[in-house]
């Protein structure tokens, strides 16, 4: 099974360790509850290298970009990220959301969730071989490590990590090959999956050690993926294998990852068609009285008066919000934010308000 490059040395800095996506990663460092409000009200950073990430170059990348993907890409810049954005399959379902770094019309970045990882490094060989494009596609994961610092501080914070030319980014904007006294940084772009502002890093093993090590001597604290997912829930970010799959749509997730009307996209035909006909399930977020001790989980029923009208994909106990808070869908008859529905956990009926997302306001 692969593991994060720097999993030994996270171990030693107090890291539990655990399995996600098929990588051995750290989940936390036995507080997830602080790693979560630190990220809420300072900063912290973490190890995101399971993330899968693909290098597209050629000449004709941004035709098979421009094919597989829903978003129209004419209008977009070098040096700026793209995304959220989605491969779909013939039906419009979910193959996988990603974010994409463009640093040319022929040279692009890929982002991918660990889970798919082969899936769309092997969906983009497909069509680059079944169309022709001329086209190198490389798969860079485990060759780099993938940090996030995350955080209304994190300004701050990576100005005294070295990265101060990082400071003047706006969102979704990316340097690559910064150098710095602790070596290159491959690229950093000012992003994140948390709500808060923050940079994402991609470097060489060696050089992220340092970062690493420096930002420990900062006393930055470090995060694990286990509030990395109170985070994202909280502002209701999905998560593929959870919330959205191949058998769910963008519109049923209310996941805006496509422009409506681009035509000649794999996905695009079938959600237009979808669009015109309506859903009849829509992704919505519940959340729970206080006091309330146990956790929604994928699969529970969400009841209204005895009657059944939807499920939950993921749930979590949210630090911010001091309760237990969900993700899931309901018949789009019963698509009512503010309205009270029941829970069913071990058998027992939980009172929960369903919500739009995001819970937290920023």
């Amino acid at each position: 099974m692969p593991r994060i490059p720097l999993l030994d040395i996270l171990k030693s800095y107090g890291g539990d360790v655990g399995f996600f996506a098929g990588f051995e990663t750290i989940m936390s460092y036995g507080d997830p509850f602080s790693e979560h409000m630190a990220v809420r009200s300072d900063a912290a950073l973490f190890d995101i290298s399971h993330m899968g990430r693909i290098l597209v170059e050629g000449t004709e990348t941004i035709d098979l970009l421009d094919k597989l993907l829903p978003k129209d890409l004419k209008d977009s810049s070098d040096m700026k990220m793209v995304g959220p954005t989605a491969f779909l399959n013939d039906k419009g379902g979910f193959k996988d959301d990603v974010m994409l770094y463009r640093f040319s019309s022929d040279r692009w970045l890929i982002v991918c969730n660990a889970i798919n990882r082969e899936k769309i490094y092997n969906w983009l060989q497909e069509w680059a071989s079944r169309s022709g494009y001329r086209v190198s596609i490389r798969d860079i994961t485990t060759d780099t490590a993938m940090l996030a610092l995350q955080g209304p501080s994190s300004p701050q914070h990576i100005s005294m990590l070295g990265l101060g030319d990082a400071e003047r980014l706006k969102s979704l904007e990316f340097l690559e090959r910064l150098r710095i006294p602790l070596g290159t940084i491959d690229i950093i772009s000012r992003s994140g999956w948390t709500g808060e502002d923050g940079f994402e890093i991609i470097a060489s093993p060696q050089t992220a050690l340092k970062i690493l090590e420096k930002a420990r001597s900062l006393g930055i604290k470090l995060a694990g993926l286990i509030a990395r997912d109170s985070l994202r829930l909280e502002m209701g970010y999905v998560l593929y294998g959870e919330d959205i799959d191949e058998d769910v749509n963008p519109l049923e997730a209310r996941y805006w990852v496509y422009t409506r009307g681009k035509k000649g996209c794999i996905g695009c035909e079938a959600l237009g068609e979808i669009g015109r006909r309506g859903v009849s399930r829509v992704r919505y977020m519940f959340r729970l009285k206080k006091g309330t001790r146990l956790i929604p989980r994928k699969g529970y029923r969400v009841l209204y008066e005895g009657e059944d009208i939807g499920y939950i994909t993921s749930g979590t106990y949210s630090p911010y919000l001091d309760r237990p808070i969900a993700m899931g869908y309901v018949k789009s008859s019963h698509a009512l934010p503010g309205m009270s529905v029941d829970i069913e956990i071990r058998g027992r009926l939980y009172e929960a308000k369903m919500l739009d997302y995001p819970l937290i306001k920023k």
